[in-house]
């Protein structure tokens, strides 16, 4: 056995997303041989990727069929997150992907998906932030049980700027408006104070370094949204959906507001929420309340990839209320579909930064 023709013997092995072997693109790093046995580090895209069992055993096959039938082959991963923003002048330079979670309607969710979806990310190793955007209706301090807390200020920054420090729950970074504002007190505010808010959600808070911001967007399709895509470059939105015929008239909005020419921003894809509901005393049975695969009838209308489908279970809404997203409970059926979710959507995001030009990614075109 020696280092070329284990190499050569990996360069059989596909990565499944961006359609090269493993040793073209660079993923094979920290090769070792001893007699027969053969270690070896596989750099991933991701690390929510939910291929490595994939990659993995392809690997081992690879080397026991082309190099030696007796090898011990020992498989490492280790990821470094792909990314498009590479421009140190652009606003939060050490987050890697920015993706806003989005819905042309409330009641869809949206909230409940975007938590999970950073939780389930930050599961499966990746560094990840949770912006609540939604001015007007803040879900993130209650969905992450820290009402009444309230980051502190450093002078971190550049140049000394003051800097607010966003929470940390269940390994996630977390900034809300409810965490500055008392929730007994409703926020009367213009647009362009909302959208000032915003803003200063991006400048003005010490991010750091993420593989991955979740922004939690308002319903709709307005001011906030374009302010956000003029101040950061997106890397994508997922559009949130139920099944039923008014929530995906709504969705159709949304889609259309990103496909739009002057908002040039790449859909990741849409996930369907409370797609049927189940029983836990019942965890077989499906029941169908708000109509069934409208969602995935509208991905498949629009040509933009499918995400999956959530559930809906009683536990999510309680764990919701007690400040325990479902991510971090232990019920089995809707973790797993939010860790199918979180892997689809981070596949669909090292694909949309291996093959975008860097001139398509998000921007607004005055």
């Amino acid at each position: 056995m020696t280092p070329e023709n284990v190499l050569a013997a990996l360069s059989n092995v596909q990565e499944p997303d961006l359609g090269k072997d493993i040793v073209t693109l660079n993923m094979v790093q920290n090769l070792e041989i001893d007699g027969n046995y053969v270690a070896f580090t596989v750099v991933l895209t991701t690390p929510a990727c939910p291929m490595k069992d994939h990659i993995k055993n392809a690997c081992i096959n690879a080397i026991k069929l082309l190099v030696d039938k007796e090898a011990t082959v020992n498989v490492r991963f280790t990821a470094n997150t792909t990314t498009q923003r590479k421009d140190a002048r652009e606003l939060l330079p050490k987050v890697k992907n920015i993706i806003a979670v989005v819905s042309g309607k409330g009641g869809v969710g949206k909230s409940t998906v975007a938590a999970n979806f950073a939780l389930a990310l930050a599961r499966g190793g990746a560094s990840v932030g949770l912006m609540d955007a939604d001015i007007y209706g803040p879900s993130v301090p209650i969905m992450f049980g820290v009402r009444g807390q309230r980051p502190l200020m450093t002078d971190g920054g550049p140049n000394g700027k003051g800097l607010i420090v966003p929470l940390e729950k269940y390994g996630i970074k977390l900034m809300s408006i409810g965490l500055l504002v008392d929730e007994k007190n409703a926020v009367v505010w213009r647009g362009p104070m909302a959208s000032s808010a915003i803003r200063q959600f991006v400048t003005d808070v010490l991010w750091d370094e993420l593989d991955y911001l979740i922004i939690d967007m308002p319903p709709g399709t307005g001011d906030i949204h374009l302010t956000l895509m003029q101040t950061v470059p997106v890397t994508g939105v997922i559009v949130v959906t139920t099944p039923q015929d008014v929530a995906l008239a709504d969705a159709k909005k949304g889609i259309a507001m990103f496909g739009q020419a002057q908002l040039k921003v790449p859909i990741i894809g849409m996930v369907e929420n409370m797609s049927w509901f189940t029983p836990a005393e019942l965890p077989d049975n499906k029941y169908y309340i708000f109509g069934k695969d409208g969602g995935k009838r509208l991905a498949e209308e629009y040509d933009i990839p499918f995400l999956g489908q959530i559930p809906l279970v009683q536990s999510i809404r309680e764990g919701g209320d007690k400040g325990v997203p479902i991510m971090m409970t232990e019920d089995a059926i809707t973790k797993k579909a939010f860790f199918d979710f979180a892997g689809i959507a981070a596949r669909s995001i090292a694909m949309l930064n291996a093959n975008i030009n860097k001139e398509k990614v998000a921007e607004v075109v005055a």
